[in-house]
């Protein structure tokens, strides 16, 4: 990653980023820090696979819920179609991460539980 971690203008970070960031800060190879990044993902997806909560202390909770089914309108025809009944992951910041992001003061913040 050549561009500074503050820069406001760097839009996306990558799994492969992230790979870097685990390689460069552990020491780990970076067949390791792929392979760390990965379980960390797949625990991840198969924990919300079986519609349980993630809670990560400090950054936030991902939640999946229901969507009844609707109807909902095509917007090049304007014709009515139906929309099934789905799942979707939500994600609500934590107090933490949303006083970073805003640049405010968090370090009160760091360490208490969140619901």
């Amino acid at each position: 990653m050549a561009q500074n971690d503050d820069d406001i203008t760097r839009s996306t970070m990558t799994k492969a980023d992230i790979v870097e960031k685990v390689y460069g800060k552990i020491g780990f190879s970076k067949k390791e820090a792929s392979e760390l990044v990965e379980l960390v993902f797949e625990t991840l997806k198969g924990v919300l696979h079986k519609n349980e909560k993630v809670k990560i202390s400090g950054f936030g909770n991902f939640v999946v819920r229901g969507k009844n089914e609707r109807i909902g309108r095509n917007p090049q025809t304007g014709e009515q179609i139906k929309i099934s009944a789905r799942r979707v992951v939500t994600f609500r910041p934590s107090q933490v991460l949303k006083a970073m992001v805003n640049g405010e003061d968090y370090q009160h913040l760091v360490g208490k539980d969140e619901e």
